[in-house]
């Protein structure tokens, strides 16, 4: 009788070893070792089966030779959640989603699914936490139900297979893939091998039946995906749902597209009866921003294409200790110190004694460089008392010298300040002969940091 043989696999990263090991060698994280069975070879093509919703064997050819099909792509109408998926939900493509729990991502899902069978797709929602009752509540305080929408509650993905075969889905969706097991693995539900073995079936439903799928994948406590990294090497998109720090609003944003950009962003407003789309989230962000604040200074962020207004806070207070606090929510703290330190140095603002705290309202992240002049602004008008003229506008990134640089997209940015009213904006000077203001906009290019101070409040007392 053969002997069983065992492997102990990583459940961090998926690193394989042939004896227990304390720490991983390769991701260096402690006890995530655990013992799994080989799983043996099964040849299929000597059994005369094809693998599950397997395509047709295929030859290799000159690449002169290949045609190119146009991806058919079916709009959603949810928002932006188009422009996140590159324009549509592609025929075939696998999606993978993931988030924090209780963020939402199983009411986007369903809500997706209503909209996909109101298009004439049928859709096969699976929910492997949930039963079937449960999930038909949601879907009634959601609004969504259908007749082309079917449920099933199952975690053997041999019965989904079935299901999948029984029902001919035009579009799926797997809630959650880490509840999900494959019986063939002795492996536990959740386990490397196993999420690794229902991805790949779910990567062959996908391929081999052009069935659109959806996965929802759970995160660790530092907020990635659970999983081995392969994970997300097997699907054609991933998606990140995220929370604005405790608030109502959720963002949608892709880490991986394979059918379009990966810098757009979706946001949506979590309601009682679900999910809204939030066409303009600038107004949202900046409707409760107080008038003639000081350190409050609005700026433009890009995400992908589209352009987003959010207001920048910064307080400064008198330090009771030695050494003075430099807090930050929503931007870099790095970047942060560097600017800081650049108004001390270059523009001689006296900081050493004031700790200082910066914020983004609304709870957003801001990452680009574009948020160093504002920074800057909120910082000096919160030191000297004074707020900035209503209905202006800065963004620009600062370096090391004091000059501002220029950013990308500034003609994008300016249409979207003319749009929510802002008269005034104060911009890096470099490339500003090329830009065309909006009407009813007054331009303010400045080359260094002084400048803008200047510009923004008037004459600073250093």
């Amino acid at each position: 009788m053969a002997k069983t043989r065992t492997t102990y696999v990583c459940q961090e990263c998926g690193h394989q070893e042939r004896k227990w090991l304390g720490k991983c060698p390769t991701c260096n994280a402690w006890n995530t070792l655990v013992e799994e069975v080989e799983r043996k070879a099964v040849n299929t093509k000597a059994k005369g089966r094809p693998a599950p919703g397997a395509r047709s064997v295929q030859k290799a050819a000159p690449i002169t030779e290949v045609t190119v099909e146009k991806l058919g792509r079916l709009p959603l109408d949810m928002g932006d959640l188009d422009r996140v998926l590159g324009g549509g939900l592609v025929q075939g493509a696998l999606t993978l989603i993931g988030g924090e729990p209780g963020v939402g991502k199983s009411t986007l899902l369903l809500s997706v699914a209503y909209t996909l069978a109101k298009a004439g797709q049928r859709v096969l929602y699976v929910s492997a936490e949930e039963s079937v009752s449960q999930t038909r509540l949601r879907a009634e305080r959601l609004g969504a139900l259908h007749d082309k929408l079917y449920l099933l509650s199952e975690t053997d993905m041999d019965v989904v297979m079935q299901e999948v075969d029984r029902v001919s889905p035009d579009a799926m969706v797997l809630d959650s893939v880490q509840t999900v097991y494959a019986p063939e693995l002795d492996a536990a539900p959740g386990s490397v091998s196993q999420v690794r073995e229902v991805t790949s079936k779910m990567m062959h439903l996908a391929k081999g039946q052009d069935i659109s799928c959806f996965i929802v994948g759970h995160v660790t406590k530092e907020g990635s995906l659970a999983g081995p990294r392969t994970l997300e090497h097997m699907v054609d998109t991933v998606l990140a749902f995220e929370s604005t720090r405790g608030g109502p609003f959720r963002i949608l944003r892709a880490h991986k597209n394979r059918f379009g950009s990966v810098s757009e962003i979706a946001v949506f407003e979590m309601r009682g009866e679900g999910l809204s789309p939030i066409d303009n989230p600038s107004a949202i962000f900046l409707a409760e921003r107080p008038k003639d604040a000081p350190g409050s200074v609005v700026t433009a962020c890009v995400e992908g294409t589209r352009p987003l207004l959010v207001e920048v806070q910064g307080l400064c207070s008198q330090s009771a200790f030695g050494n003075p606090r430099r807090t930050t929510q929503g931007v870099d703290g790095t970047r942060t110190s560097l600017v800081t330190a650049v108004l001390e140095k270059r523009c001689g603002l006296e900081l050493a004694g004031n700790d200082l705290f910066i914020n983004v309202a609304g709870g957003v992240s801001v990452a680009e460089t574009a948020a160093d002049l504002p920074i800057a602004l909120a910082v000096a008008s919160s030191l000297q008392n004074r707020p900035l003229p209503p209905g202006l506008l800065a963004f620009g990134e600062v370096g090391l010298s004091g000059e501002v640089r220029g950013v990308q997209h500034t003609e994008a940015r300016l249409h979207e300040a003319a749009k929510l009213g802002f008269t005034s904006v104060v911009l890096p000077a470099s490339g500003v002969e090329r830009v065309e203001a909006p009407k009813g906009v007054a331009l303010m290019p400045v080359k260094t940091l002084e400048e803008a101070l200047d510009a923004a409040l008037g004459r600073y007392e250093a």
